[in-house]
């Protein structure tokens, strides 16, 4: 019974997950092209090296002090939101979040093998890994589902309505 209760709730954090994964795989080869227009390439072979001669331990704090000054944008974000400039918020929220990913996908890409040193980070990230592809198998029968709504597959009502749209309107274009 519980289960079933909170059967919504774990979708909904599924495909939150899902979002942000989808985010940091499409984001991370835009911030490699960005890498490569601006001398970024430079500074990302400076941080390397630096990061080569740290312990994992230090390693870990260059990895999450880039995100600390994007909270700041985030609450202003917020602040917009409560004072009602709804365009303002919602563009300066996405542009924190996807600024956020896309640094974060940058030094975690060049921290990465230190930080694979550690053993409870290593199984931490397996254990990311793991809930990627559950949330992935939780998620992928509705995907499906909508996918065959919006295509017209399928059977149920909103299926056959669909097709008859569709041959309504190919109807149309052929009496042109």
């Amino acid at each position: 019974m519980l289960r079933r209760l909170l059967q919504p709730v774990w979708v909904l954090l599924a495909i939150i997950f899902l979002i942000e994964a989808w985010l940091w795989d499409h984001l991370e080869p835009i911030v490699a092209r960005v890498v490569a227009a601006i001398p970024l390439a430079e500074f990302k072979q400076w941080l390397s090296d630096r990061v080569d001669a740290l312990s994992p331990a230090m390693t870990l704090i260059v990895f999450a002090v880039p995100i600390i000054p994007l909270f700041p944008l985030k609450l202003v974000g917020l602040w917009l939101l409560t004072h009602e400039y709804w365009l303002s918020a919602v563009v300066t929220i996405v542009f924190a979040k996807l600024l956020g990913v896309g640094v974060t996908a940058f030094v975690f890409d060049v921290t990465r093998p230190k930080l694979m040193e550690m053993a409870w980070f290593e199984k931490l990230y397996e254990f990311v890994l793991m809930v990627r592809a559950k949330a992935t198998a939780l998620v992928e029968p509705m995907k499906r589902r909508i996918k065959e709504v919006l295509t017209g597959n399928g059977e149920g009502w909103s299926a056959r309505t669909l097709r008859l749209i569709q041959r309504f309107r190919k109807s149309v274009h052929e009496a042109r």
